[in-house]
């Protein structure tokens, strides 16, 4: 689990760091010792990262959510806590992630993993036990976080999106417009200088609607029983495993820091080291090793020492153990970026960060080299970190004299003064930074328990397929493997010590040891380079996904032709009806002609070729779609061809986004139509179907369309 397992390591392990506050009382700012209540001076303003909490702004578990939701319930809940907030004096802005994050697609394709396991365990059991499924099996539906998005902004609650990367995103905007607390439920954060944290899954909402409670990560604390400055936090987390060096990187490194003494020692041996150790034990024994390092700022000294026992792909690991570094360093103190038009680059310029003063935390000054060009993950291999990546002159401080002692924490809310405001809150502050994170990442090898190999894709000499599937070979040649070696790598996964007892020992003795072997990069493609979109166009996209009132996905495909798309709950095990992602792909591939102007296009090469009196050279315009549904893995995308409408040519996307006349409002509604097979005149007539029941009647007609186009079997 690496650095995602800190949280869960506090709350077992470090019981006094999570104390239960009331947002109400920190928002009204009582005086110290609990006096009388005085007037309050500004509101409490929190900053939600929506990510974590959706299943709380859920409203937690239902019966009937496996079919559809109880969204009526859901709005109820969400206008509850609107209204809590409103009368409390607390101001809640929502982020949602926005961003596309390549550099965390291998976080993604295990969580999918993961995710499509549970579904099918939900199928069982609800055809085998006939009632609603265990809590622990909750798998929010697809568009839960944009239908969530949609009714804060009805109820007027702040909301926007990450563009790029959504953690420094958040970190930043939590700082850089004086928010009092973050509410989320992720371990980067906590290892990343945040000065009040508040636990997302532990936030709930009273009956009557009066009390919001959570509980608070006290970092202060839980630095005094792992024994660490919290200065030493971005070395601590670069260590414990994390989107830029996995886990499985590190184990050499794990299983060497417990020793031939560890009781585990022997699970490894007789495991062929394919386990890695539990995740409490290696937090401790990573927090040791870093309060034992004489110099946090020589890198290189720390890297040759980390990966001493590494048998393969040493200078790849140290420059990702070093991008790490530098990333959890620009998580922990980011610098400020003016806003930017489109595609920002950083300056490399460190803001100042307000310390948090109420916690009395020694913070380590992580100042960024104004000749750094921050732009991670994609950093030039023979570019070396800086050693004053930390500090050198701050002082270490490990006996914590600048911390109250145990039992001597004041609440937030018993304070005499209210949490400092930081900056006005203008509507610039509103605005996150942004990180370019589009670069492809390594990940462990496929932990997909169906056993299925991943879907390669072959090389497109004879042209680009039009029908967007792409062919799969079953068997990976060693040229799509990269540095991987030639040993059959496929048959390698990450056990459990639970699970190892039963495995028997001639079935572990030939396969090669996690512990030498690299992380396999992800079979990313290549496709063509993408049309030429307006930058009108590019602008009112851009504006719309950052304050949340367009499909994080639009932006996605217009900037760089991908889109990931979730596990959905249905059944695998019926092989006759498609899978969701491949039912609606029709529909997806005319969205994106209409996204690139593909109608206008084409029309204008015919008019061209028959100028020219010869063929016309029609432009092919794919997609990326990252997806795990039956008989594919989501280690690997599908190309995806954009096609317009055959029956009439389709304004461009500048004159359906930006037109202001009747006609163009009845194209929209056309193009909406045309994108779901429903362009009929009956369909385009007001007075046939009521707007309620236009978007059913399309998702029907579409639906029973698809079927008898693909040859798939209706259901009666």
């Amino acid at each position: 689990m690496g650095v995602q397992g800190f949280l869960e390591y506090i709350e077992k392990h470090c019981p006094s760091a999570v104390v239960p506050v009331e947002l109400q009382k920190l928002a009204r700012g009582s005086l110290v010792g609990g006096g009388r209540q005085r007037p309050p001076q500004s509101p409490l303003r929190l900053l939600v990262d929506a990510e974590n909490c959706l299943h709380r702004l859920y409203g937690g578990f239902y019966t009937d959510w496996v079919s559809g939701g109880q969204w009526n319930h859901m709005l109820g809940y969400l206008a509850a806590l609107a209204k809590a907030c409103l009368n409390g004096n607390i101001e809640l802005l929502v982020c949602f992630n926005g961003a596309l994050e390549k550099g965390r697609l291998h976080e993604w394709v295990k969580r999918q993993v993961n995710e499509r396991q549970a579904a099918q365990q939900i199928v069982s059991h609800v055809q085998n036990k006939g009632t609603p499924p265990p809590k622990v099996w909750f798998l929010p539906p697809v568009c839960m976080a944009h239908c969530i998005r949609l009714a804060l902004l009805r109820f007027r609650v702040g909301v926007v999106q990450s563009i790029e990367d959504h953690h420094l995103e958040v970190l930043s905007l939590s700082r850089e417009s004086g928010f009092h607390g973050l509410v989320a439920h992720d371990s980067d954060y906590a290892l990343c200088n945040v000065p009040h944290y508040f636990s997302a899954h532990a936030l709930k909402l009273s009956r009557n609607g009066k009390s919001l409670t959570t509980s608070q990560y006290l970092m202060h604390e839980v630095a005094r029983q792992l024994d660490l400055n919290p200065s030493r936090f971005i070395v601590f987390a670069s260590l414990l495993g994390n989107h830029m060096l996995p886990d499985e990187d590190l184990a050499a490194f794990h299983w060497s820091l417990l020793g031939p003494e560890h009781p585990l020692a022997s699970l490894k041996v007789r495991a062929h080291q394919l386990v890695l150790p539990p995740c409490d034990v290696v937090i401790k024994a990573v927090a040791e090793y870093v309060h034992d390092i004489p110099d946090i700022t020589d890198l290189e000294a720390i890297a040759k020492d980390i990966f001493k026992h590494s048998q393969s792909c040493t200078d790849d690991k140290v420059l990702r153990f070093k991008k790490a570094v530098e990333y959890y360093s620009m998580a922990s103190n980011p610098p400020h970026y003016p806003p930017q038009p489109v595609r920002p680059r950083l300056t490399g310029v460190p803001a100042a960060v307000p310390s948090p003063k109420m916690l009395n935390i020694p913070q380590a000054q992580l100042p960024a080299k104004p000749g750094v060009q921050h732009s991670y993950p994609e950093l030039p291999a023979e570019r070396s970190l800086a050693v004053d990546t930390v500090d050198k002159g701050l002082p270490e401080q490990n006996s914590f004299s600048n911390i109250p002692p145990e039992g001597k924490h004041t609440p937030l809310y018993e304070r005499s003064s209210p949490v400092s405001r930081g900056q006005a809150g203008s509507p610039n502050h509103t605005e996150a930074a942004f990180f370019n994170a589009s670069s492809t990442s390594s990940c462990s090898e496929n932990d997909e328990s169906s056993g299925s190999t991943a879907n390669h894709v072959s090389d497109h000499k004879g042209g680009w397929e039009r029908n967007g599937h792409t062919p799969h070979s079953e068997n990976t040649s060693e040229g799509q493997l990269g540095d991987q070696t030639k040993t059959d790598l496929c048959v390698t996964s990450v056990v459990s010590p639970g699970l190892q007892a039963a495995v028997p020992h001639s079935l572990i003795g030939p396969i090669p040891s996690l512990l030498s072997m690299p992380t396999r990069n992800h079979m990313d493609i290549t496709i063509p380079p993408l049309p030429v979109v307006a930058p009108e166009v590019l602008r009112v996209a851009e504006h719309r996904h950052k304050k949340g009132l367009m499909y994080p996905c639009i932006y996605h495909v217009l900037t760089k032709g991908e889109i990931k798309l979730s596990v959905t709950i249905e059944d695998e095990a019926n092989k006759d009806l498609p899978t969701a992602v491949q039912l609606f792909r029709p529909v997806r591939q005319y969205v994106y002609g209409v996204l690139f102007s593909l109608a206008e296009v084409r029309k204008r090469a015919e008019r061209q070729a028959m100028r020219k009196n010869c063929l016309p050279e029609h432009t092919h315009v794919m997609v990326k779609e990252w997806a795990a549904y039956k008989g594919k893995s989501p280690h690997t995308p599908e190309l995806v061809e954009a096609l317009p409408f055959r029956e009439w040519t389709c304004p461009n996307l500048k004159k359906l986004w930006l037109g202001k006349a009747v006609e163009d409002k009845n194209r929209r509604m056309r193009a909406f139509l045309a994108c779901m097979r429903s362009d009929t005149p009956a369909m385009l007539n007001p007075a046939n179907i009521p707007t309620p029941l236009l978007v059913l009647c399309c998702v029907l007609r579409s639906t029973i369309w698809i079927l008898e186009e693909s040859s798939w079997p209706l259901c009666s």
